[in-house]
């Protein structure tokens, strides 16, 4: 958790990160109700994130490789690989929303285990049943997005109302911390 003894005694630091973290928050807020309202919309908005870090990733990998290792054929195939998967996501966004959907089923699928297996291990300790109700709540959206995953209506809905709710709960707490840092700054 935030280890108050580590914050800096410069109140005009925290006063500018205390306005920059609210106006961050009232834009993620914002973007995260658009999204669960507009689902299909938040869907298509995340590919295209998605689609353009691939496609710079990609031109940055063969820029280093360009630089340091010319004949570097591995180095130019993940270029290669990363540009033409962006431009793909781009023109073909339903893939591209499949692919994700694919993506956050298999890590679901992991944070099942990772549940399950901190559960066996903290049985002895109050609580343990918390993490094996998470490993059983990451089993059922791994399902819920393998079941939808041939459906692209389906899964850009679920894929636009998880980024929707993680894009909400981040800038509230990104405005609930601006507020904190401000009565901090205040008292400096």
């Amino acid at each position: 958790m935030w280890n108050y003894g580590m914050l800096p005694d410069d109140g005009q630091l925290i006063a500018k990160f205390s306005k920059h973290a609210t106006i961050a928050g009232i834009v993620m807020t914002i973007l995260g109700i658009l999204a669960i309202v507009y689902p299909f919309s938040g869907a298509l908005f995340t590919v295209a994130f998605v689609a353009w870090l691939m496609i710079f990733g990609g031109v940055m990998a063969g820029f280093a490789t360009a630089k340091t290792n010319p004949k570097d054929w591995l180095g130019w195939l993940k270029a290669f690989i990363l540009i033409v998967t962006g431009v793909l996501m781009i023109f073909m966004p339903g893939v591209g929303i499949q692919a994700i959907a694919l993506i956050l089923a298999i890590y679901f699928l992991m944070d099942t285990f990772a549940g399950f297996a901190m559960g066996s291990m903290m049985r002895p300790l109050k609580g343990w049943w918390l993490w094996t109700l998470n490993g059983v709540l990451s089993l059922i959206l791994a399902i819920i997005f393998l079941t939808s995953w041939i459906n692209v209506a389906q899964t850009a809905w679920l894929i636009g109302i998880f980024v929707g709710i993680s894009l909400l709960f981040d800038g509230v707490v990104l405005l609930v911390m601006g507020n904190r840092f401000k009565k901090l700054a205040s008292e400096k």
